[in-house]
């Protein structure tokens, strides 16, 4: 028996690198899985390749999240796992931050993560609860130079799972987060090249350096950050809420 049989889970952010690694490794663990991303043609070929429901989510369009979870209810019979997952990430020194830059990395990073965790609460509550995870990062337990909004948006994310996790517990619905260190997506490689802008260096060196100063040795992978998630997600985790798991070869300890 998989981990997951009987569960249906909705990604957000799931059709690519992080996001993509969860859908597959929820599939696998047994879970029907819904594919949320604002690319609808990837969210339907990863879900296609897994065998789940593929659809368009922009999750900074607040008032339009309800309907499209109910969607996934309506075509799966439910909702039990919400991964919040979808997130942007941009450099910018306090000189050049633009207020439409703060509103998108908040609408996405934050809100995003607030109005779909409201729009799923009524369908897991209707299954008798549920488990939520929130996507931090490493970024959000320290500060770094010239990412103010980056780093502050998921430092709030790890308030927001606090927070939503004592509300919820009642209702069974346990709220975790996943604060990932540095892993080598396709996001990476435009992170690297920010910071080249930033720092003045080669392509390419910047990534080279984070992955050698981790104490494990190497950036994550996907797969690194997939299977913790699918853990949170399963009973394993029944007494685990209101947690932020740092996953990151040890670069932060907490």
């Amino acid at each position: 028996m998989s981990v997951l049989d009987g569960k249906v889970a909705l990604v957000t952010g799931g059709a690519r690198g992080i996001g993509r690694a969860i859908c597959e490794a929820m599939a696998e663990a047994g879970a029907k899985v819904a594919v949320a991303d604002l690319r609808e043609d990837e969210a339907v070929e990863t879900a296609k390749a897994i065998g789940g429901m593929g659809l368009a989510m922009d999750v900074m369009q607040f008032d339009a999240l309800a309907g499209q979870v109910q969607k996934v209810e309506d075509a799966l019979g439910g909702i039990d796992i919400l991964v919040n997952n979808a997130g942007i990430f941009n450099m910018a020194s306090i000189d050049k931050i633009t207020a439409e830059d703060y509103r998108r990395q908040y609408d996405v990073n934050v809100g995003g993560t607030i109005f779909a965790c409201q729009a799923v609460v009524p369908a897991m509550k209707r299954r008798g609860g549920g488990a939520i995870i929130n996507f931090s990062s490493q970024a959000g337990r320290r500060g770094e130079p010239n990412i103010v909004l980056y780093c502050s948006t998921k430092a709030a994310v790890i308030s927001v799972t606090q927070s939503l996790a004592l509300e919820l517990a009642s209702d069974n619905i346990r709220v975790n987060a996943i604060a990932p260190g540095v892993v080598d997506t396709p996001m990476w490689d435009v992170v690297d090249a920010q910071f080249a802008e930033y720092e003045n260096k080669p392509l390419g060196q910047k990534k080279r350096e984070v992955g050698k100063a981790v104490p494990l040795g190497r950036m994550g992978v996907p797969s690194d950050i997939a299977d913790p998630c699918v853990f949170l997600a399963s009973s394993a985790a029944r007494y685990i809420t209101a947690q932020t798991l740092n996953v990151d070869g040890g670069n932060w300890m907490s």
